[in-house]
């Protein structure tokens, strides 16, 4: 093995759809400094380049490169991945369009189910059949395989997927097949599902296996010109990918199992969420998300990120699942560059369409010409048109209100004020239900919960969602816009590995429970080793899939070390009952229960820079922080009122402002809304204290003066 790198400096990129952030910490001074440019859609390096060249870094000085990107999942959604072939045991070519026969919408004459990302007349039988058992009932024919290869080639795709039935119990024969493939078709992208998945279903792993095969180009060249520009620029650590679970693992291992960084950036997110509850001795809070495109929400319960064995990609309706672990993340698509429009019925809608980086909002004056979240905040006084991002890009404020008025509010018969703040009411809404969809789905309260709010967006809308809910907490921590790029600094190489091994919970053994658990922990320390770097520690976490008896899905139930000393059955079936109990508000005690699957996580422990204190204040913020006053609209009000405007950077600890209020960083900018308190901690986070929570605002409001 190569010796581990001398790790100066860590260097973190997050590339969103609206904007590049970046990190760079330097383990010797301790020093963390910031960096944030537009995304680059038609070069995505150029982006990275020039948010790493705004916060002063270069990449000859790092050790190690952290990244995460949406590359992976937007080549899912927006279906431009490669064309790509299936090849399946005989007998079940139509298992990935079948799927779960799942019907959500069941009076909805129009409904259509999911569209495979696979075009059936590229779905291949490979004669052969392995029992349940993983012995071999029908010989691998060869024959067949290369029969299967003729028609890949005249069909010219750019990528194969292998799932054989049974598979995930002896996987010799999609070894097999995926070794004649790559020899037949040595430029084609392959992936065989034992490699991503080695649990039971079927129609998920060959979801996931096409997925993987889909994206698998498109990701592997991006990852290769990442690649390509780090060594032009001298370059000579480790890169490193953000997974879905929020671990990081070699970018070696993401160009074959691309699937797993599908969620890479907002899980990062999640992960800084985390340090700052510990930091703060907070066991609950909701992870809240906002940018350019999307807003993402997740949850720490308990003091850790909660995470699933299996996400269901583009919604539940014609979703695709994937089946690996992730960070149980919800996402709709609403975010600061967002589209209103108004349809053909008269009603206004928010998204999912959003202007992006280019051309970007109206008021950005790139050429974009309708109205967006942002417009509205910006029309609305929220936003000071010239010091978005420090001022170093001014707002067109006219050109907002002419996409407003245009687009909006002559088509519906009301003013521009009125149009904004429906705008941001429906876009509150919205993203409330990303908030619900990762708590309440768990049997969690989120009315009992902290709201973590981060993304240059966030702020501005935090409260307004926090009383949507009923939430009475919001924080928000310092640099948000920033925080996905710094949550990467907090991951730790992790290796999640999987196993499907059904067992009456009355019939365990303990000691085959054990062998299964060493075979995946020595699996996963070989993985860490392959990384090439050395962590401080390695951390050995376990889990198991358990249902009831007569039940088709199961529950995961972290196990404790203790559970494993005492060796009883007992135990594991009381835990289960609590989980169980926990998330559908039901257990059984008195009924038998079976282990499905066995879970075991490797992780290799990174230092993780300090959370700084910043110097304590009087409960008045000092003349310094003080921007002025201008005009800005609240829903409820019935006028615009003048607000006072605060330097973040100038706040200090035990500073308390009484809402209304703004204050304004580099990238983002916090409302507090009138009648809330916000009080700096003393890591200089902002505590928002909702005092209206669970009371929605009604009314519109007048138009502010706009100042000159």
């Amino acid at each position: 093995m190569k010796p581990p790198p001398s790790i100066r400096t860590r260097l973190a990129s997050d590339i969103g759809g609206t904007f590049t952030d970046v990190a760079v910490f330097d383990e010797k001074s301790r020093r963390l400094v910031l960096g944030k440019a537009l995304s680059t859609p038609a070069r995505l390096v150029d982006g990275i380049a020039a948010g790493i060249g705004k916060a002063g870094a270069r990449y000859a000085d790092a050790g190690v490169f952290l990244h995460g990107s949406t590359i992976a999942i937007n080549t899912l959604l927006e279906r431009t991945g490669a064309k790509t072939a299936l090849l399946t045991t005989e007998g079940f070519r139509d298992i990935y369009e079948i799927g779960r026969i799942n019907r959500p919408d069941a009076y909805n004459l129009y409904f259509r189910k999911h569209v495979p990302l696979v075009e059936r007349a590229l779905r291949f039988e490979i004669r052969e059949r392995m029992t349940a058992e993983g012995e071999v009932h029908i010989p691998l024919d060869e024959r067949s395989v290369h029969a299967a290869c003729d028609r890949l080639e005249a069909e010219g795709v750019g990528a194969v997927a292998i799932m054989l039935l049974h598979c995930y119990v002896n996987p010799a024969h999609e070894a097999r097949v995926k070794a004649i493939v790559r020899e037949r078709l040595p430029a084609v992208f392959v992936t065989a599902s034992h490699e991503l998945s080695q649990e039971y279903r079927e129609f998920e792993r060959c979801s996931t296996a096409a997925a993987n095969a889909y994206i698998g180009p498109v990701v592997n060249q991006y990852l290769r010109d990442i690649d390509g520009h780090l060594k032009e620029s001298g370059f000579g650590g480790s890169f490193l990918l953000v997974q879905s679970t929020g671990g990081l693992y070699e970018s070696r291992q993401a160009r074959s199992q691309c699937v797993r960084m599908l969620e890479s950036g907002p899980a990062a997110g999640v992960i800084g969420a985390r340090a700052l509850c510990r930091a703060l001795g907070l066991e609950d809070a909701v992870a809240f998300d906002m940018g350019g495109t999307t807003a993402k929400a997740g949850v720490i319960h308990r003091g850790e990120a909660l995470t699933t064995g299996a996400a269901l990609i583009g919604g539940y309706n014609q979703a695709l699942p994937v089946q690996i672990p992730m960070m149980d993340i919800f996402e709709v698509g609403t975010g600061g560059g967002s589209i209103a429009t108004v349809d053909a019925s008269g009603a206004l809608k928010v998204g999912p369409q959003s202007a992006g980086a280019d051309p970007g909002p109206a008021c950005y004056g790139r050429g974009g010409a309708l109205p967006t979240v942002t417009d509205a905040n910006l029309l609305l006084g929220r936003l000071a048109a010239d010091r978005f991002l420090g001022g170093e890009m001014k707002l067109d404020a006219g050109a907002a209100e002419r996409a407003l008025r245009e687009h909006i509010a002559r088509p519906l018969g009301i003013d521009v004020v009125h149009a904004a703040e429906g705008i941001l009411r429906i876009a509150a809404t919205a993203m409330s239900y990303a908030v619900k969809a990762v708590s309440t789905e768990r049997g969690l309260d989120a009315a009992a919960f902290a709201l973590i709010a981060y993304g240059g967006a966030g702020p501005l809308h935090a409260s307004a969602i926090a009383r949507e809910i009923g939430m009475r907490r919001v924080i928000v921590p310092r640099a948000p816009g920033h925080f996905c790029a710094l949550g990467m600094l907090f991951s730790d190489l992790r290796y999640d590995l999987v196993r499907t091994w059904f067992t009456r919970l009355a019939d365990v053994s303990f000691d085959a429970i054990e062998r299964v658990y060493t075979a995946l922990i020595e699996d996963g320390l070989k993985s860490l080793a392959s990384s090439g770097i050395e962590p401080s520690r390695v951390v050995v976490a376990r889990a198991a899939d358990m249902r009831y008896v007569g039940q088709e899905h199961p529950v995961t139930v972290a196990l404790p070390p203790e559970a494993f000393r005492r060796r009883s059955s007992a135990a594991l079936k009381r835990r289960f009952d609590e989980e169980h109990l926990q998330r559908y508000g039901t257990c059984a005690p008195e009924e038998p229960a079976e282990i499905v699957s066995l879970r075991a996580t490797v992780s290799g422990i990174m230092k993780k820079p300090p959370l700084e204190r910043i110097a304590r204040g009087g409960r008045a913020p000092a003349s310094s922080a003080r921007r002025g006053k201008r005009n800005v609209c609240f829903a409820g009000l019935g006028r615009a009122v003048p607000t006072p405007a605060y330097t973040r950077e100038e706040l200090r600890a035990g500073n308390r402002i009484e809402g209304p209020a703004l204050v304004e960083e580099h990238a983002s900018t916090t409302v507090i809304l009138p009648g809330d308190r916000v009080e700096v901690d003393r890591f200089g986070n902002l505590v928002i204290e909702i005092r209206a929570a669970g009371k929605r605002a009604r009314g519109p409001t007048r138009r502010p003066s706009r100042r000159r």
